[in-house]
């Protein structure tokens, strides 16, 4: 299958700048299971500007977690294992350092904010404890310090009564207070970079939203840059000012806010945005869906993935051909900082 766009190089030759905090190119990381190795991100790259706030969007199994674990180095082990790629934080490739090193840089240059916060805090151990663990891993002070640190930052994420809560267990709070005590273990050091996993999927609406603005307040505070990852398209279209749509452990599309919501050039981006309830649905109307299942780990293929759930006339023609089975799609540039699947079976009428 032609393509339109076959002198424009892929996103991973795209040069270093320095407004770039961190710099992630052609990630890709495995797992070892029963039945055999399966890859679950696949040749990812992107950049995460200074200062600014990056989406990762896209369904269940798409690998946005497991973008997030190889950033920080959290795989499950022995199973987990990053086969090759960079991923630079001001310059320093993370995958080159030992797991001493590695240990020193999340907390104090990149933190993570954990999706349940009832699975990231230790259920026997009391608020203040745990908190104190952070200074005390990275900093020369005493036990009382960490301790009166650990309240000054439970007070500054809006807990109230931040003195008794620092003496209490992640059972006796509630489940918004649980992710605030989350959010100040992870910006506790002040880091650069943020990796916010679904912060808000337990959470009811009224706490979601205050969680958001305070991750938001937060990061104009610290001049922090946040990559946040989720599924609502509603949160992106709030919060971030660069996107990254994934697709079975690809990027399918990627560019500015503006790039994706008015101008998206990939058929999973439109069904994304086409299956956002509006408030001018009708009340029995169906709402829109995309077709079909994110493909299997074990059943990848090599062509464009989306292919078997893409609504394009040339689909089925495109999945009977020999590239559909060995050719694998380059992200062509359509934009200054717009980029997408260069295969004309997932591309828009564009």
């Amino acid at each position: 299958m032609s393509s339109r766009n076959e002198t424009v190089p892929t996103q991973s030759t795209q040069t270093v700048s320095s407004d770039h905090i961190l710099e992630v190119r052609d990630l890709v990381t495995a797992f070892d299971t029963d039945a055999g190795r399966v890859t679950a991100v696949d040749q990812v790259s992107f950049d995460l500007k200074r200062g600014r706030t990056l989406g990762i969007v896209g369904e269940s199994g798409c690998g946005k977690s497991v973008t997030a674990m190889s950033i920080m180095r959290l795989l499950p082990q022995p199973s987990g294992v990053i086969l090759g790629g960079q991923i630079r934080l001001e310059g320093t490739d993370l995958l080159k350092l030992s797991p001493g090193e590695m240990r020193k840089v999340r907390g104090a240059r990149i933190g993570m904010i954990f999706q349940e916060p009832m699975t990231a805090l230790n259920p026997v151990h009391r608020i203040g404890k745990q908190m104190s663990e952070v200074f005390l891993q990275h900093l020369d002070i005493s036990k009382k310090e960490a301790w009166e640190r650990s309240i000054e930052m439970l007070k500054k994420v809006g807990i109230p009564a931040p003195e008794i809560r620092v003496g209490e267990f992640p059972h006796q709070l509630s489940g918004g207070m649980r992710q605030r005590v989350v959010i100040a273990m992870a910006l506790a050091l002040k880091p650069s970079v943020v990796i916010a996993d679904e912060p808000t999927t337990a959470l009811d609406v009224t706490i979601q939203a205050q969680i958001l603005e305070l991750i938001k307040e937060l990061q104009e505070e610290m001049h922090m840059s946040v990559i946040l990852i989720t599924h609502d398209l509603g949160v992106i279209a709030e919060t971030c000012d660069d996107v990254v749509v994934m697709y079975a452990g690809r990027v399918a599309e990627r560019g500015t806010i503006h790039d994706i919501f008015e101008s998206p050039h990939h058929l999973y981006t439109k069904g994304l945005l086409e299956s956002i309830p509006s408030l001018g649905t009708e009340r029995k109307s169906r709402l829109k869906t995309i077709p079909g299942m994110v493909p299997s780990l074990h059943e990848m293929p090599v062509g464009a993935r989306f292919a078997p759930r893409s609504p394009h006339p040339l689909a089925k023609e495109y999945m009977a051909s020999n590239d559909f089975k060995t050719v694998r799609p380059a992200l062509a540039q359509v934009g200054p900082e717009h980029w997408v699947e260069d295969c004309e079976a997932v591309r828009g009428f564009d």
